[in-house]
């Protein structure tokens, strides 16, 4: 399975699945259970109830336990990738890590189940009665035929959707990469001769997807380890191979190869050699699929044709043919929309949103230095691109309910992408009032690293939903350059406008209103030149004060406090601001949580600290969210004396005479912020309820490590730092934000805007 068997990957891999604790998997409750009261609902006498209701009404089981989102991933270990029949309980890690990747990719609990049993029926009367426990099954690494068998028969008998992965998923990914490849090239799939090596399960699966999306039958070439499958060998090929059986007197692959269009190898590394590439048609798709190595390794397949299009099934080429990047998607859509069944009519929606998603610009650079532009080396999209489950998921649901296979129909499919894309987005849900401001007004966010390929994924995703309208600080040769070079349809002018530092026309009128501002701050008109000239936050800066732009997004290059003092010296302090702060907002699993000041004031003082507080609420009303602030110290409620302490104590007696209708309370320690129980043993009437989601430190050391220890125990998406203060919106990046931060900053931004407008 592995395509690297050095001693350090063998270590690695062995210590990986055995610490912290064995294995990849855990059970993780979705309900409290912190009480009698909570575990008289989870269990007895509680459970009866939604027992009864299931018992009266079956569906009733996808409203009250966790059937609709739970896929079982099923093997007898008998075709294990790469490995062979190695037995059940040996493929017990790879069945594990199928199941991570459901829960990782698209939000779906899966349990392995490993059956030692090889025999096909026996096989299925063991897996047939488990419908009731899950809303899918996922079978996985079972050797043909016998594989055929039992997922014809289970489909048959059970009413939730059963799917072969190493057939199907191939298959669909594999017919993906073909009409993109045909398209490219300007060949009509139903015209295209097909070469397949390989007639196992995969091999079958993926010439019956290439006939659901165009194909012809008669066009389509199969080799077995015997040789050609042809009418002459009936005795020894099954159904599902004789199903390809051609009607000729040739024997062997290369004997068929001149004029193919399209080879694709499921068999063993060497099966294709350079010889019988030659007489391939022009352009030929080469899909060299078997692993760790291919029957033709990319290097070779060029140096005999290099008119050809290859892909592999391996991680270190482009164009890897990898199942992650549809079953996760395709299950996600069945469960959703309630499938019985997973049909030809699902998967080729699969296979056709896989392949228009290689259209789009990609919101990241693709893998090992491919741009992520729809071409030779691009025909199928990246595994790890996030829009996946945004395409495949609604695609397959609609081609259910079309298709009248789907038990509980979507209604809302807008609401229904939202909902996914709050999934792959984290900051979905939090950023939706943002958005929502934002979209349709344009406003002009300036970037002062408007040649950063962040910035530049991110004004292409501005453009597409509406956000704003980018001006982009930088040379415009680079910048048009690094547009092509990353196959954005971006155009200067028409969807984004661009400033350029070495020649702009209001170049002496910006070191002039510059000069106005710092000239008795020790700046020289020398220098106030030089610094308009090479300073991007500066010419941002005075963009926004001159009202040339809406609002700044800079930070990408440089030390945040050197962009903080430019931006205050040019724009400077909002009237009722008497310094700047940020407020950090940290999306995890238990909830959002806001910390403020983490990157601005070292040592801020009580009045400062009540002024950051206000501020930190004020913002978090543009989210939607109430603020529960809690003051954080070492001591909890005067039980230590210190100047920490004692100052978050003024702050709390301040920010009840000056907000009486915040919800406040402190001096606490972290733990009681968030633990109520805890808390009220302390204070039993305390207006704070359940956790704080705003946190306030009493000074910077304290924030920005809180910050940066809880992003990272948590995997928690950090959205900001939101910069507060500014008489006009700015906001200084983090160096590692992605261009879906970017996204998001630029959002906050101009909703901002539009406040200060109204």
């Amino acid at each position: 399975m592995a395509d690297d068997n050095t001693p350090s990957l063998h270590d690695a891999a062995l210590h990986f699945h055995e610490y912290p604790r064995p294995g990849k998997l855990e059970i993780v409750a979705t309900k409290p259970l912190a009480n009698t009261r909570d575990l008289s609902l989870a269990y007895s006498p509680g459970v009866a109830i939604p027992c009864e209701e299931i018992a009266a009404d079956p569906q009733a089981a996808y409203k009250y336990t966790s059937k609709g989102n739970l896929v079982a991933v099923i093997s007898n270990g008998t075709a294990v990738l790469g490995l062979g029949n190695i037995g059940a309980l040996a493929s017990k890690p790879v069945m594990e890590g199928k199941a991570v990747l459901f829960k990782k990719f698209a939000g779906i609990d899966s349990i392995d189940i490993e059956v030692n049993e090889q025999d096909p029926q026996r096989f299925i009367e063991i897996v047939a009665p488990l419908e009731p426990s899950f809303g899918g099954i996922n079978l996985e690494d079972i050797k043909a035929p016998e594989c055929f068998e039992i997922e014809e028969t289970l489909r048959e008998r059970m009413n939730i959707p059963v799917f072969h992965d190493d057939q199907h998923g191939t298959a669909i990914i594999v017919a993906a990469a073909v009409l993109n490849a045909m398209q490219l090239v300007g060949k009509d799939i139903a015209k295209a001769k097909i070469v397949t090596s390989g007639a196992g399960a995969a091999a079958i699966a993926c010439m019956n997807m290439l006939i659901a999306v165009g194909a012809a039958r008669e066009n389509i070439w199969i080799a077995d380890s015997k040789g050609l499958v042809t009418k002459a060998r009936h005795n020894n090929v099954d159904r599902w191979r004789g199903a390809f059986a051609q009607d000729t007197d040739k024997t062997e692959l290369s004997e068929v190869m001149a004029g193919a269009d399209i080879y694709v190898g499921l068999s063993k590394a060497g099966a294709l050699k350079p010889e019988m590439m030659k007489d391939m048609a022009e352009n030929p798709l080469i899909l060299a699929l078997s692993n760790p190595t291919p029957e033709i390794m990319p290097e070779l397949a060029r140096e005999a044709r290099p008119d050809a299009m290859i892909c592999t099934g391996r991680s270190d080429y482009p164009n890897q043919v990898n199942n992650v990047l549809c079953f996760p998607f395709l299950f996600r859509g069945a469960l959703d929309c309630g499938a019985t069944v997973i049909n030809e009519e699902m998967k080729a929606a699969a296979a056709h949103a896989i392949a228009r998603l290689a259209h789009e610009p990609g919101l990241e650079s693709s893998a090992h230095g491919v741009p992520a532009i729809f071409g030779r080396d691009y025909l199928i999209p990246n595994p790890f691109d996030q829009r996946l489950i945004l395409r495949i998921a609604p695609a397959v649901a609609k081609a259910a309910m079309e298709s009248g296979v789907a038990a509980r129909p979507i209604a809302d499919f807008n609401a229904y992408r939202d909902q996914l894309n709050r999934f792959v987005f984290r900051s979905g849900f939090i950023m939706k009032p943002m958005f929502e401001r934002a979209q349709g007004e344009g406003k002009r966010i300036a970037f002062a690293d408007g040649e950063d390929e962040r910035v530049l994924r991110a004004t292409q995703v501005m453009l597409e939903d509406g956000i704003g309208r980018s001006i982009l600080i930088g040379r415009p040769s680079v910048i048009e350059q690094r547009i092509e070079r990353f196959g954005l349809t971006l155009k200067a002018g028409r969807d984004f406008d661009v400033v350029n530092p070495e020649d702009d026309p209001r170049y002496r009128d910006y070191v002039a209103d510059f000069h106005d501002l710092v000239g008795r701050k020790g700046v020289t008109p020398d220098t106030a030149r030089t610094i308009v000239r090479t300073n991007t936050t500066v010419i941002g800066a005075l963009a926004v004060r001159r009202g040339e732009a809406d609002a700044l997004i800079c930070g990408l290059q440089g030390r945040f406090i050197k962009h903080a003092r430019d931006i205050q010296s040019v724009i400077g302090l909002a009237p009722e601001a008497s310094q700047l702060s940020t407020l950090s907002m940290l999306v995890m699993n238990r909830g959002v949580f806001s910390l403020a000041d983490t990157y601005v004031n070292i040592d801020p003082t009580a009045p400062e600290i009540v002024e950051i507080t206000l501020q930190a609420r004020d913002h978090l009303r543009r989210f939607n969210i109430d603020a529960k602030a809690a003051l954080l110290s070492y001591s909890n409620f005067g039980s230590r004396d210190g100047l920490t302490s004692e100052k978050m104590r003024v702050v709390y007696e301040t920010l009840k005479e000056v907000a009486p209708d915040l919800v406040v309370d402190g001096e606490m320690q972290g733990d009681l912020a968030i633990n109520e129980s805890l808390r009220e043993r302390y204070v039993p009437n305390s207006v704070l309820k359940g956790e704080a989601n705003l946190l306030i430190f009493p000074n910077l050391e304290a924030a920005n490590l809180s910050m940066t220890l809880l992003k990272e125990l948590n995997n928690a998406l950090p959205v900001g730092p939101l910069l507060m203060g500014t008489r006009q919106p700015a906001h200084i990046l983090a160096p590692s934000v992605t261009s879906r931060g970017i996204v998001n900053m630029a959002a906050i931004a101009a909703s901002e805007a539009i406040a200060a407008s109204q």
